[in-house]
Parts: structure tokens; C-alpha cells; sequence
């Protein structure tokens, strides 16, 4: 446990580049368990056997830079421009093409182009765009954030959430979504890890680059939570939350 005040660990984390999506910084000052299926190793076996790729919201390439070999066609999206360049300067040298559009569709891609298309927790998910550029017999290989994910986080400082909004981003949503556009799911898993904030330095950094857990954060505007949250981690140890992920592969028929 750190002796340094609630001011200079506010300070710091409040002046800390939150680009790309790297959390190295908060390296021991919070950690989360890693879902059972390691997403990063099943995606590198998945890209070694096709001919063509698509990850979508790439974020800072942080994940695809990971994959040992990509294919000939290799292509990633993110709409960003902090992590658009930081992708770029990464992903380029391996010759994956990165592409700036938006997360809403259309893709800017023809029908029928990728063999495989991946994503790890996209923002949102257009199953119908997708189905479109995937190739007969491609599939969609992802892992997406679950429903109240980090809630305990969430609920600290905006308060009880509804219980449709806790179950919003719910595995089976996305089932009956993939299948509406066409797609058969071959494997769905849900999991919940447990993640630790040591500091509040490291909530702070975290709000402020996860910045969907509490939308419009500000340490100004939060700052009694903050406070208070800074009491309960010296007086009681880490402060505990749930992440929620699961993994979804779903294919497109082939022709």
C-alpha cells in the first residue's frame, strides 16, 4: 500500500497519457485476472490459418502487434486519432493496413473480403456488417465486455444502476444478433474475473482512459467519491470489482 497522499496520486494519474491501450502504468497498482481462454494466443492460431483479416477497433494495435504472423491481407480499423497513429506506427512495419473509420457503419470494405474478423471489446457490435464483408466459410472471432462489468466501480460513483442497464451487453443478446444477421455461433463463454485497485491514483487513471465506465468523468466533478474511495482503500486494502468478458465465434455459411 502506497504512503503517498490522496493529492499526489491524483495528480499523477490525472496528468498520465491515457493514449493507446496500454495499462502498463497501472502495473502494481491494480491488476485483473485474464479470462481462462487467453484471447490473444486462440487469435494468433486462428490468423495462422487464413488468407485474409480484419480487426475492428483495434484501439493502439496493442493486441494484433501480439499475434506471432498475420496473413497477406492483413487489416485493422480504429476511428480515434491518438490510437489511429499509434496503431499505424505499430501495426505498419508487420504490414497490416490500418485503416481510420468510424465505428458506425458502413465498413469500408467490399462483401465477401475477410476470411477471419476480429475484435476485443468493441465498443458496439454491427452483426450485419460483419455477416456483409465476411467471406463464405469466414468467421467473427471476439471478446467482448459482459453485462455490469466493473460495476462495483460504476455503481461508487453514479449510484444503484437500473437492472436493464446492468444486463445491457448480455451473451445471449448477442446470439440472437448474430444469428438474425446470418451467422451461426459455434462458441460463446462467459466469465468473471476479479480486478484490484491498490491506489486511487489507479481508479483515476482508469476512469480516465476506460472512459465508458463512468461517462464524462473528471476528477473535479467527482472528487468527494474520489475522496471517500481514497479513505476505504487506505483504512481497508485493495478495492475489489468484476470484469465481465465472453468469447464469441461465429461463422458465416459457406457457398
Amino acid at each position: 500500500m502506497t504512503e503517498r497522499g490522496f493529492d499526489e496520486l491524483v495528480a499523477e494519474a490525472a496528468s498520465a497519457s491515457v493514449e493507446g491501450w496500454d495499462f502498463s502504468w497501472l502495473d502494481g497498482r491494480a491488476t485483473e485476472a485474464r479470462p481462462s481462454w487467453g484471447f490473444s494466443r486462440a487469435l494468433g492460431y486462428r490468423m495462422a490459418g487464413v488468407q485474409s483479416s480484419l480487426d475492428l477497433q483495434t484501439g493502439g494495435g496493442e493486441v494484433l502487434a501480439q499475434v506471432p504472423s498475420v496473413p497477406r491481407l492483413a487489416v485493422a480499423t480504429e476511428s480515434w486519432a491518438p490510437n489511429l497513429q499509434k496503431a499505424q506506427r505499430l501495426l505498419g512495419p508487420r504490414g497490416i493496413v490500418v485503416v481510420n473509420a468510424a465505428e458506425e457503419p458502413p465498413l469500408p470494405f467490399a462483401d465477401d473480403t475477410f476470411d477471419l474478423i476480429s475484435s476485443r471489446h468493441p465498443v458496439r457490435v454491427w452483426w450485419d456488417e460483419i455477416a456483409r464483408v465476411l467471406a463464405p466459410g469466414g468467421s467473427y472471432f471476439a471478446q467482448h465486455v459482459g453485462p455490469h462489468s466493473v460495476f462495483e466501480v460504476v455503481e461508487w460513483f453514479l449510484g444503484p444502476q437500473p437492472e436493464e442497464v446492468r444486463q445491457m451487453r448480455a451473451p445471449e443478446a448477442d446470439r440472437v444478433a448474430a444469428a438474425e444477421a446470418g451467422l451461426e455461433v459455434v462458441d460463446l463463454r462467459y466469465e468473471e474475473t476479479r480486478m484490484e485497485f491498490f491506489d486511487i491514483g489507479a481508479v483515476v487513471y482508469f476512469l480516465r482512459k476506460v472512459i465508458w465506465i463512468v461517462p464524462g468523468f473528471t476528477v473535479e466533478a467527482h472528487l468527494p467519491r474520489l475522496r471517500d474511495l481514497h479513505e476505504k482503500i487506505t483504512a481497508d486494502g485493495p478495492f475489489v470489482a468484476y470484469s465481465t468478458r465472453f468469447l464469441i465465434e461465429a461463422r458465416k455459411p459457406a457457398a
